[in-house]
């Protein structure tokens, strides 16, 4: 379902990235472009409201993977009162962030498909986010002789590329990389 009123909306989220410079004392500058100027140029996202961020903490929001990038667009599209599936409908970046990882996982999908496709054997990668996933899915659908299936729940929740009709192989979950909590 499109955003109603895409003014209006625009209008919160700048409103929330200035309550974030002010009260967070983050230094972001932001553009947000709403309706036709929106649209993601490769299709991947149905993007209605794009916001581009810029300014001295731009190397905070992207770092850990895009950690925080990926939080301002949750809270945003919460503002927004949207359905977890409409939840592509507003997108952020920084420092062309997210296109620079597309491009990552297009490349890392293809040295996966040759794997696959040289020993038969299903490769999984490791738990990421819904976004990500996709692009995955759809870098793999261009390729011949493999298929994706997502699997796993929640954070755990995983991509497996698999040999062409062999979705039944079984798959070991990726193991996850220790982080900063417990050791």
């Amino acid at each position: 379902m499109p955003i109603d009123d895409l003014q209006q909306a625009a209008q919160k989220i700048a409103g929330f990235l200035s309550t974030l410079n002010k009260l967070g004392g983050m230094r972001l500058k932001y553009r947000i472009t709403a309706g036709d100027g929106a649209r993601d140029p490769e299709g991947l996202e149905a993007r209605q409201i794009y916001v581009e961020l810029g300014g001295p903490d731009v190397p905070l929001v992207i770092q850990h993977n895009g950690e925080l990038l990926r939080a301002l667009e949750t809270i945003a599209a919460q503002m927004l009162r949207l359905e977890q599936r409409e939840h592509d409908l507003v997108s952020f970046d920084a420092a062309n962030f997210k296109a620079l990882r597309a491009q990552e996982l297009r490349l890392s999908a293809e040295t996966a498909a040759e794997k696959v496709l040289r020993t038969g054997v299903p490769y999984s990668f490791p738990p990421m986010n819904s976004r990500e996933r996709r692009l995955l899915h759809l870098a793999c659908r261009e390729l011949e002789g493999v298929e994706t299936a997502s699997v796993g729940e929640g954070l755990n929740r995983f991509l497996v590329v698999y040999p062409e009709g062999k979705t039944n192989l079984p798959v070991t979950p990726p193991v996850k990389p220790r982080g900063f909590g417990r050791r």
